[in-house]
């Protein structure tokens, strides 16, 4: 491995690191959060934002702004969380976010790459704020917003086939969670994906086989994914989401068709004491003083 390479390596595990610890103090301060969410898709989101996407800087990070109102008619102006991934170009990437839920992360994730204010989280679910529990098209590093579930590959499909029609050179990616391969949509989308041809259309999966009501494989199984999404068309990488090189690897792949890679994770990364919730860990609130008291240990435990 070059050191340049190694340098990037390093910045993606910092960064990681960073989302987990800001996920888990906001967790601890507001008596809940999306904590096994960042345990599984830290390394993934920090290897988007921090190793893998080409976007434009955005010089300094950015005050989210305050919430301007959805767009109707008789309005003649239109706001969207895409500013924090820098300007938009026929050069740069996209990126289009499927779990809403998973905001909390992302928002962290932008955080710690410069993207937004230090005390953007500051803002997290207040009355007229744009940095919302789960993410709108308004909201930090959203461009979208992306229906109860499972809509956003859709979306970024017209995204990818209007760019190829213009001949741009920027990607568009899809951040993704396994739930979203229970809906009908996700899969009309990988065949009219497949269908034209989007090679520039690039998915990357948190495979933590967790979802709200529990273990994936007790509420609906979804396996062999890497088999069913091959049979619409599409080439598949399938990678340990917490093995960043691998990550890299397999995003800097080249392929005639759309490409999606599924990070298989493990929802309490980092955070042992997770496991205690198990089955259900898709959100953490604490039951007890006694219970927050030992998540702070951990906590404090992560920061050493």
């Amino acid at each position: 491995m070059s050191e340049n390479s190694t340098n990037v390596v390093k910045e993606i595990e910092r960064v990681a690191t960073g989302i987990r610890l800001r996920v888990l103090a906001h967790t601890l301060s507001n008596n809940g959060g999306y904590m096994s969410q960042a345990c599984s898709s830290a390394e993934l989101l920090a290897s988007l934002y921090a190793g893998i996407l080409n976007f434009s800087p955005t010089g300094q990070p950015i005050d989210p702004p305050s919430f301007l109102g959805v767009p109707s008619i008789g309005t003649d102006f239109y706001q969207t969380g895409a500013q924090f991934h820098g300007e938009k170009g026929a050069e740069y990437d996209r990126l289009i976010s499927s779990p809403a839920h998973y905001a909390l992360v992302i928002y962290a994730a932008l955080i710690e790459t410069g993207r937004l204010r230090e005390d953007g989280l500051e803002h997290f679910n207040r009355d007229g704020s744009t940095v919302e529990m789960i993410g709108a098209e308004h909201s930090p590093g959203f461009e979208t917003t992306t229906g109860s579930l499972a809509q956003a590959l859709s979306q970024a499909g017209g995204i990818a086939l209007a760019r190829k029609i213009r001949k741009e050179k920027g990607r568009t990616w899809v951040f993704m969670s396994d739930g979203e391969f229970q809906e009908g949509q996700t899969y009309e989308a990988l065949q009219a994906a497949a269908f034209h041809g989007l090679s520039n259309l690039r998915v990357i999966v948190d495979v933590n086989k967790a979802q709200c009501d529990g273990p994936m494989d007790s509420v609906m199984s979804i396996e062999p994914l890497s088999q069913r999404i091959e049979a619409f068309g599409w080439e598949v990488s399938v990678v340990d989401g917490h093995d960043i090189p691998a990550l890299l690897s397999a995003a800097s792949r080249t392929t005639s068709t759309p490409h999606m890679i599924l990070c298989y994770t493990d929802p309490v990364r980092g955070l042992p004491i997770l496991a205690e919730r198990a089955p259900v860990l898709h959100y953490l609130r604490f039951t007890s003083t006694e219970e927050h008291d030992r998540y702070e240990k951990a906590y404090q435990e992560m920061v050493k």
